[in-house]
This record gives structure tokens, sequence and C-alpha cells, in this order.
């Protein structure tokens, strides 16, 4: 197994570079969800401004996490489907070898997960029909059908082409957009770390991020903490993984040391063996010895 280089150590997290991203930015005031006024500093200019303490904290906590799952060998799937945004999302995504959804959330990709997995296997038929020609040889409907056919499944799933188990954890972009993935994460009991704005429901993410969730800026910085975090957690497992496969390689067998494996009773002193019963002296029913030698 080949091992990544050291990772370089990410910038330290500071108030002027979230700031300098513009994450303290929040929504208009007639916008805001009441729910979110523990994580506002205050107002101005009828927008709302918001208390990067409470940034800074949930953005640690979530990268923690992360690379605790990460580390376990359990996939992280980004989801963020807003137009500005899903360079960023895919970008951050890639970069960490992760699983993403950036065009459109499908319902029950999380709830029906192996209808999900069968529509990725048509894709790959599809594309070996494309490989072998068997493709060519149909009708020309036929032909506009199949490629319609590649082209929708593609476009909806081409981030999750890897993903063949349910992720450990999802990362999410605007809650209120995307809320349909954020039910189905609580429905599947998949923890989830969600960038809201002053409009969201900070209930829908079991670790929230309070933060600008349409700058590009502000969407970057965020994701490219949390995916160094992934990083992380995937470099810890893969060199606990290549520990293993080297014992395994080199076939040395584990053994107790003296002292070690079940448990022996003490042993006592050893009880003499039993001696055998010595043959009593015959009896002589009538008269004395005498009489009877005679």
């Amino acid at each position: 197994m080949t091992l990544r280089p050291p990772l370089p150590l990410p910038e330290p997290l500071t108030i002027d570079r979230l700031i300098e991203a513009g994450v303290h930015f929040g929504c208009r005031a007639n916008r805001w969800n009441p729910k979110m006024k523990p994580f506002i500093l205050g107002k101005r200019h009828l927008i709302h401004l918001i208390d990067l303490r409470q940034t800074v904290r949930g953005l640690l906590r979530a990268e923690n996490f992360l690379a605790k799952i990460a580390s376990g060998g359990a996939p992280i799937l980004f989801v963020g489907t807003k137009r500005p945004i899903r360079t960023v999302v895919e970008e951050n995504a890639k970069r960490c070898n992760s699983p993403y959804v950036s065009e459109r959330w499908i319902g029950g990709t999380l709830t029906n997960f192996g209808v999900i997995r069968r529509r990725l296997a048509r894709l790959e038929e599809l594309e070996r029909m494309e490989e072998d020609g068997s493709a060519a040889r149909q009708s020309k409907k036929m032909m506009s059908a199949l490629r319609r056919e590649k082209e929708k499944i593609s476009r909806n799933l081409e981030g999750m082409r890897t993903m063949t188990t349910l992720p450990g954890a999802v990362i999410m972009v605007d809650p209120r957009r995307e809320e349909i993935a954020a039910l189905e994460t609580r429905r599947t009991g998949i923890p989830s770390i969600c960038l809201l704005d002053t409009d969201c429901d900070p209930d829908l993410a079991d670790i929230p991020i309070p933060g600008n969730d349409d700058a590009i800026k502000s969407v970057g910085l965020v994701l490219t903490r949390l995916s160094e975090a992934v990083l992380e957690g995937k470099s810890a497992y893969e060199t606990t993984g290549a520990m293993e496969e080297r014992a395994a390689d080199s076939g040395e067998e584990v053994r107790p040391t003296r002292g070690e494996g079940p448990e022996r009773r003490p042993r006592g002193p050893r009880s003499p063996a039993p001696s055998a019963p010595r043959p009593e002296p015959a009896k002589v029913a009538d008269g004395s010895a005498e009489d009877a030698r005679r």
C-alpha cells in the first residue's frame, strides 16, 4: 500500500480570516429563523451579523468529529447544490477522495440506497455498451434513448460512483435548501455537519457551523478546513492498514509469552500413594497352635 506524504499543517483559524472571507454576514433580518438567535451577534443595515466565536466552536467540533469518522474508514458525503458553490463542493470532495452531490439531491438517496446502487450499475452497463460497440448496433431511436439515459444518470450520480456503502457522515451547505437530504440523514441516523445561515433551522444539523452559506469565499474556507480534517483521518486509517498488511505479509505468529494463556490451578503437595493391604494371619477355629501343627 502506497502511503501519502505527510500533510502540511493547516493555517491557524483566526477571526481575521473569517471576516476577510465574509463568514460573518448573515441574511436579511426579515428572513431570519428565531432558532438562530444564539448564533447572532447583532444587526447592521438590516442584515444580521453572525457570532464568529460560535462559528469557530462549531468548526473545531466538526473537524475533530470528521477526523475520527474518517480514521475508521467510513466515507464522508459532501452535499451542496447551489449553483454558485457547486465547483467549490466538487473541488474539496475530490481533494479528499470523497463522494459528493452537487447537481440535484434525488429523494431516497440515503433511505433507498439500494436503488441508487442499481442505477449506478446501469450506468456502468451503458458505458460498457459504448466501449464494446453493442450500442452502435441498435437503431437510431434506441441509441438516442440510451445516450439520454446515460447523460441523466451521470449528471445526477457521477459524484457517488465510489460510495458503495452509506456514508459515516454528511457535510451539507445550507440545510434549508437541502431539506430533503437533512431529513434523510435524521431518518437514517447519519450525523450531519451543516454550514447554515441565519435563515436555517439549526435543529436539522447535528453539528451546526453558523456562517455565510452563499459567498464562495466563505463556503470555500469552511469546506477546505473540513476536507483537511477528512484527509487527516484517512491518513491515519491508511497508516493502520499498512501496519496490519506488513504484519500479515511477514507471517509472524503472535505467541503468548511465559505466564500468558489460560490460567492454571496451583499444584498442591502430592499425597502418598495408597499402600496395599497386608494379609491377615489365618485363624484356627478349635484347639491351640500345637494341635494345628500336629
